[in-house]
């Protein structure tokens, strides 16, 4: 049997279950489930190598924020979304010294709207490292912020993974934030969740182009993965649909993705919730309503 391809630990974990029977006890793993600002919010934590080959994931602490209320437009569902991505990562963020420097690089080929959300976050990521250096009596209370769309490698030749630890080498962030599209198994969870992760990020992932991968062994400093899923494997979803064991066999249309027909609206609304999140995060005092100001 052909593994149903997902980046996301929510569900690698689903797939296990349904693999060996509800009953049975995943071994390694931990999972709860929380509300933040009216949003269902999944923690799984793999604890140990066990964890690892179960999942297929590098240990460290996995959350997903399910965010269906930003199709449906709810009251304040915006603002209420980048509260509760700010206080996910902020958890993941404690050991890092707050007012350390913080890189945010945003991974993926703005070009292709699915890969866009990387290069989109950056743009919406307020930036002020340069801000506390050259006028501290206005902004000293500011952490120091730098962010960075790497692009791709057919664009500049260089490794995503190349630029982002050059740029660490030169400017010595105490944290990296890394933020890339994903792949999902479900058309349920496409555009609507948002993953964050202490365990670093592989760019290209999510289209099955897996490059060099920005963690804590390859940059030197923590890093924390974003990711949002932009794409459904075609004999994943194919499958999932028609409830087959195996895969289906596609013939040339076997590294075929799915993704929304309006995924150009979804991309920027997760971008502009995700890059408003960081921001938050790494300057509580701010409001939305600030970032509304500082930021358009």
């Amino acid at each position: 049997m052909k593994i149903r391809r997902t980046d996301l630990a929510v569900e690698a974990r689903e797939l296990w279950q349904e693999g060996a029977g509800q009953a049975a006890r995943l071994p390694g793993v931990t999972a709860e489930e929380g509300n933040r600002e009216g949003i269902p919010v999944t923690t799984v934590r793999i604890l140990d190598q066990e964890g690892e080959q179960a999942l297929g994931k590098p240990r460290g602490n996995y959350v997903t924020l399910t965010l269906d209320g930003v199709a449906r437009r709810e009251e304040d569902i915006f603002g209420r979304a980048a509260r509760a991505v700010a206080g996910e990562l902020e958890r993941l963020l404690e050991g890092v010294a707050p007012d350390g420097l913080v890189l945010v690089v945003g991974l993926g080929n703005r070009a292709i709207t699915p890969d866009a959300i990387g290069p989109k976050v950056h743009e919406r990521t307020l930036v002020t490292r340069h801000l506390v250096r050259q006028m501290p009596e206005h902004f000293g209370s500011f952490r120091p912020v730098a962010s960075l769309a790497a692009e791709v490698l057919g664009n500049t030749g260089m490794e995503s993974g190349e630029v982002a630890k050059a740029v660490c080498e030169d400017i010595r962030p105490a944290c990296v934030i890394a933020v890339d599209a994903l792949a999902s198994r479900s058309l349920d969870r496409l555009c609507r969740t948002v993953q964050l992760a202490d365990t670093g990020i592989t760019p290209g992932s999510g289209v099955g182009n897996h490059r060099v991968g920005l963690n804590r062994e390859s940059l030197g400093v923590p890093v924390i993965a974003v990711g949002v899923p932009t794409v459904v494997d075609g004999a994943t979803l194919a499958a999932d649909l028609t409830g087959a064991e195996d895969l289906p066999p596609l013939g040339d249309g076997g590294s075929l993705l799915v993704t929304p027909k309006d995924i150009d609206s979804q991309v920027s609304d997760l971008s502009h919730i995700i890059g408003y999140g960081i921001s938050l995060a790494l300057q509580p005092g701010l409001t939305v309503e600030d970032l509304d100001l500082l930021l358009n």
